[in-house]
């Protein structure tokens, strides 16, 4: 299996790490961090590194673009303009609906990993980063099937459980569960300042 990896932080460091120690796979990577990509082949993350997409992802048979929100739909375009035919490109954005909505090349499949930890960084990164972890995939009705299967088993081999789940209910859900803590976080205020309005000298 022959992995690039696009952006190698937190999440695309575990996935190359995962990707080389689970399933023997090639990785390589790139950023515009040479000092990044430096550390990742220090970890032993990456095969080989490449200063250019192109040269990133001409051989890959799976592509993961992992860089932030806004900068990722830009990426994806720019790597599905330089994979082969057969190859699988994916990202692991917090949000779904824009890019998902901007990329219809059967070759994609937009995707979110419901993992991370509280440092950021490829120096952070873990093989086990994903163990058990669920990993949202967001295919359209013109997503190849094959290359749908291909990453579905990749995603596999690192830990993950992939789930199927269309792009606009994605984000509706994370929408939801990202205001709960500040929801929940109001009903606790509002009841501590309750009873101290009740109890004003407890």
């Amino acid at each position: 299996m022959r992995v690039a990896v696009l952006g190698v932080g937190l999440i695309g460091g575990s996935v190359a790490l995962a990707a080389r120690e689970r399933l023997g796979a090639e990785v390589t990577g790139y950023d515009d961090s040479p000092e990044a990509l430096e550390r990742a082949l220090a970890l032993g993350a990456l095969t080989c590194a490449r200063s250019t997409v192109p040269a990133a992802v001409a051989e890959a048979q799976a592509v993961f673009v992992a860089v932030p929100v806004g900068g990722l739909s830009a990426l994806v375009g720019e790597a599905l303009s330089a994979a082969p035919a057969d190859c699988v490109v994916t990202d692991v954005g917090s949000t779904k609906r824009e890019v998902v909505a901007a990329h219809d090349d059967p070759r994609f499949v937009g995707g979110h990993p419901l993992a991370g930890a509280e440092n950021a960084g490829v120096e952070h990164a873990r093989p086990d980063l994903f163990e058990a972890a669920t990993w949202y995939l967001t295919p359209r009705t013109g997503t190849s099937g094959m290359l749908y299967e291909r990453l579905h088993r990749l995603l596999h081999g690192i830990g993950a459980r992939p789930t199927a789940i269309d792009a606009d209910t994605h984000d509706r859900i994370l929408a939801a569960v990202s205001h709960l803590p500040h929801v929940l976080a109001n009903v606790l205020v509002s009841q501590a300042a309750t009873t101290l309005q009740d109890d004003p000298h407890p």
